[in-house]
């Protein structure tokens, strides 16, 4: 492609890098693979680089090699290995928005066709299901039939005041489908009228975004705000911090939007929900998207902390210095070895508190640190905040209780 994929102003920050090289010190990929070409500084060098070749002088010398796929590949495959965790843009002395201009350069890898095949598969799926697995869509609420009394209607309702938009991966990984159930107890048991969008949920599209398929999304995000819209819905709460920074980011302000994390905090300070002592001393890992990514670091904490009995145990990186999991940017789908070896650092982490339990508030970090920790079989615990909250919360709350 060319220039058209980016902004003018994520043109003009590319000439604003000052080469300084503080990304790569924080880069969870270079750590772990110790290698400088997955660093923020060698993309955006190698990127005005490429820019150059596309205009003038060097267009006219080297001709149609200069866009050649033979050429881009190489530097494409560093491109996607990429968690797009922010930390590269959380210590940028030159202010550049480095995850926008990612996000860009994955759609310019995609338009001149020198990008992994995955990224085709991840188009496919949600263009024909409408969700990253490719699963059947009308069985995206099939989790619901794990719970002991579940109502007939699944919690799939003609009309709510709250949407609890789910998810792919907690809509369908059975190792994260605990996320989901343990928050529609803690809505049944402060009472909350919510809905499920059950088949009419669509992915978000944020999966889109990090394959470089960002004009994909349109009719994904069309779609989900009339789902919402036919609910009569206010409010649009997600356990997925991806899910709910693309919805903040991409989608038009027309409903109250929380990650979960925040409406506890509302339900806590309105008294709809109590809880009982919980011996446990956790550490919390920050999310990229919910930290990073939406800036909100606080209302985990101050939920666990208002836990009677919950120690809470910092890491040593922590909030906006918080270590990636592994799991972000489809980096697992692209490149699993990585995946894993970032998991690996994360969770060597996590063991040096000497906390049991690891807690965060995204799925996709439980999934990650999870599947790590059983394969290696690291004595380490790990839940998602709703399951804390689940298992803390007192006999009253509990539905059914009066």
């Amino acid at each position: 492609m060319a220039q058209t994929d980016y902004t003018i102003f994520e043109i003009l920050q590319m000439d604003a890098c000052a080469g300084c090289s503080l990304c790569v010190d924080v880069c969870p990929a270079v750590s772990a693979a110790e290698d400088g070409k997955l660093s923020a500084v060698y993309r955006i060098n190698e990127l005005r680089r490429i820019m150059r070749s596309r205009t003038g002088f060097l267009q006219k010398f080297f001709g149609k090699k200069a866009l050649g796929q033979e050429l881009l590949k190489p530097f494409s495959d560093t491109v996607f290995a990429c968690t797009l965790c922010g930390g590269c843009q959380q210590v940028c002395p030159s202010g550049i928005h480095i995850k926008d201009l990612w996000l860009s350069l994955r759609q310019d890898m995609v338009h001149s066709k020198a990008y992994p095949k995955k990224v085709d598969m991840i188009g496919e799926n949600l263009a024909g299901s409408h969700n990253v697995f490719d699963e059947d869509n009308q069985e995206r609420a099939e989790w619901v039939e794990d719970l002991p009394d579940a109502p007939d209607h699944g919690f799939i309702k003609d009309q709510a005041d709250v949407v609890y938009f789910t998810g792919c991966v907690s809509s369908y990984f059975p190792m994260v489908q605990k996320i989901p159930l343990a928050l529609v107890e803690i809505f049944e048991s402060a009472r909350v009228d919510f809905t499920l969008l059950g088949e009419e949920e669509w992915c978000c599209g944020f999966p889109l975004l990090g394959a470089g398929l960002r004009d994909q999304t349109k009719d994904l995000i069309g779609h989900n705000l009339e789902a919402v819209r036919a609910k009569g819905a206010r409010k649009i709460i997600f356990s997925c911090p991806s899910c709910y920074q693309m919805w903040s980011e991409n989608y038009p302000e027309e409903f109250e939007i929380y990650h979960i994390t925040q409406f506890l905090n509302q339900l806590m300070a309105s008294g709809q929900i109590m809880f009982n002592e919980l011996p446990l001393t956790v550490t919390y890992h920050d999310p990229c998207d919910l930290g990073r990514g939406s800036g909100e670091y606080n209302a985990p904490r101050q939920i666990i902390r208002s836990i009677p009995g919950v120690e809470l145990v910092e890491m040593a990186h922590n909030r906006e210095n918080c270590l990636c999991c592994g799991g972000g940017g489809n980096l697992e789908m692209i490149d699993a070895g990585l995946s894993s070896d970032i998991a690996k650092a994360k969770i060597d982490e996590a063991l040096q508190t000497g906390a049991q339990t690891i807690v965060t508030a995204c799925q996709q970090c439980v999934r990650t640190m999870t599947t790590y920790a059983r394969r290696y079989k690291v004595a380490i615990e790990v839940m998602d905040i709703t399951q804390l909250v689940q298992k803390a919360l007192t006999g009253k709350n509990r539905p059914g209780s009066g």
